[in-house]
């Protein structure tokens, strides 16, 4: 890693600073609340004199309300162990058919869970606060991955497969686009979705974000947590399949206190094409994550709707 005086295994344990792993609930269905935030009351309107060019005033249109979700499944690719999900997605308004709402999928980090999206993240009120202010409506999601780098391990695990082929479809089936489908993610979870994007296996893929990234150059010892060995890097090497990421809609922050500045620095230098984002005041914590996650979400909101 370039310009970093770190050891490997301290930044592997920075992938799960700041950010718990709750208790799996026994939650298999839907359950849904509604968001607790309240849009602004309109000030009245003063009523104009009718002339014969007066025309009547357009309709308002309707608040969107987001509204969560939780579940569980037992995944093909994590057998044995139950794999939750949680869901946050405005109520569209009836048009005879279910709605098609873009989705951005989540990938948490070291150590966390789904509920880090809208338990540690307060995503969902974000995502209120992004419609309220007329941003475009979208879908998040996050699901469980463990703590196996969202890519294929020795142990059998295929957390990456996972998304693709499991809990992409199935938010497909709750009224999501499939065509138009963002990533972001946080640290262990932001080198995932950038695997994933530079990888090109998940179709539809039109934006991805990461935030505080754990990205590297190089293979070194103490990486066996993150990968199963130097040709397990290689295959996964994000720095190397960076020319993929060219035409794709991109974003990439970190805090400039964050003991990964150095090497996302140096990731970010050399993409290819525009890059949104930058490094702003902040640390690898939650605190730093929430502050830039209403930029996040207007961006992939501009690239997916």
């Amino acid at each position: 890693m370039e310009d970093s005086v770190l050891g490997r295994r301290r930044l592997l344990e920075l992938a799960g600073i700041g950010l718990g792993a709750p208790a799996l609930a026994a939650c298999t269905g839907g359950a849904s609340t509604a968001s607790t935030l309240s849009a602004p009351t309109p000030a009245p309107s003063r009523a104009s004199p009718a002339g014969p060019a007066a025309t009547a005033p357009p309709a308002p249109t309707a608040r969107l309300t987001v509204r969560t979700s939780t579940g569980s499944f037992v995944s093909a690719f994590r057998p044995g162990t139950a794999s939750h999900w949680s869901l946050a997605a405005p109520d569209m308004p009836p048009v005879g058919r279910p709605p098609n709402l873009p989705v951005a999928v989540f990938l948490h980090g070291l150590g966390g869970s789904h509920s880090v999206l809208l338990d540690d993240l307060a995503a969902h009120e974000a995502l209120q606060r992004h419609l309220d202010a007329g941003g475009a409506p979208l879908a998040i999601a996050a699901v469980d991955g463990g703590d196996t780098w969202w890519h294929r391990r020795a142990d059998g695990s295929d957390t990456q497969s996972m998304l693709v082929k499991e809990f992409v479809p199935f938010l497909g089936g709750r009224g999501c686009d499939l065509g138009r489908v963002g990533l972001f993610g946080l640290s262990m979870g932001g080198f995932g979705s950038l695997l994933l994007a530079s990888q090109g296996r998940l179709p539809g893929v039109r934006a991805v974000a990461a935030m505080s990234p754990a990205v590297w150059a190089s293979y070194e010892p103490g990486m066996e947590g993150a990968f199963d060995g130097p040709a397990d890097f290689a295959a996964h090497d994000v720095f190397a399949l960076r020319p993929s990421l060219a035409a794709l809609p991109k974003r990439i922050d970190c805090g400039t206190g964050d003991d990964l500045f150095a090497t996302v620095r140096n990731y970010r230098a050399e993409l290819p094409g525009a890059v949104d984002g930058g490094f702003q005041p902040g640390g690898h914590d939650a605190s730093y994550w929430r502050f830039i996650l209403p930029e996040v979400l207007s961006f992939l909101g501009r690239n997916l709707g």
